[in-house]
């Protein structure tokens, strides 16, 4: 059963006096998207923040089009339209990041339409080389790998977190050890 037609029974449901009217709303994008990382998660926020240049939290179709003109996947009046009614859940005629996260996750799915607007601009995520740099894309990638890889998105995170602290200790032992060595040069003088 699909997620509208859900609703719509609920609703019903609810007309009627068989149910109750829900209050459900989920506040907290982490837990409602479980499917994406955090650090996901905050990508498509900066994407999203990119876009939305006039700062009011939300895409409309003036921003969403300038959006599909810089991934090179122009529409036409019509087809930004129907890009926004595909997730515009509270039908305000805007994308929200709540809808802009809806975007990826029926992505992952597979329940967008190849070739379909959305689906280019789930694309959004792709690495550029020349913008990242060949570092850049390694890192990408094999954080790609590991996330093939990991049996649990919360067991990768943990790993992330714990390499990034290896890191920044080797990093520390480096600096204090160049720190002694210069010390060490001045104190023979």
């Amino acid at each position: 059963m699909s997620e509208l037609a859900e609703k719509l029974a609920h609703r019903n449901a609810v007309n009627e006096g068989m149910a109750e009217k829900s209050m459900r709303k989920i506040s907290n994008i982490y837990t409602e998207f479980q499917e994406f990382t955090r650090k996901q998660i905050k990508t498509y926020e900066e994407i999203f923040a990119k876009y939305d240049t006039s700062g009011d939290k939300f895409i409309d179709q003036g921003e969403l089009q300038v959006m599909m003109e810089k991934l090179e996947a122009p529409q036409t009046y019509l087809g930004l339209k129907a890009m926004i009614k595909e997730v515009d859940e509270d039908m305000d005629g805007k994308i929200s990041f709540r809808e802009f996260l809806l975007i990826f996750r029926k992505a992952a799915e597979g329940t967008l339409e190849a070739g379909s607007g959305l689906a280019q601009l789930a694309q959004l995520t792709e690495i550029d080389v020349d913008e990242a740099g060949v570092k850049g894309a390694k890192d990408f990638f094999e954080a790609k790998m590991m996330q093939a890889q990991a049996g649990s998105k919360f067991e990768m995170e943990v790993r992330l977190e714990q390499e990034e602290k290896r890191k920044e200790e080797e990093e520390k032992r480096a600096r204090q050890e160049a720190f002694k060595n210069k010390r060490n040069a001045f104190q023979t003088f």
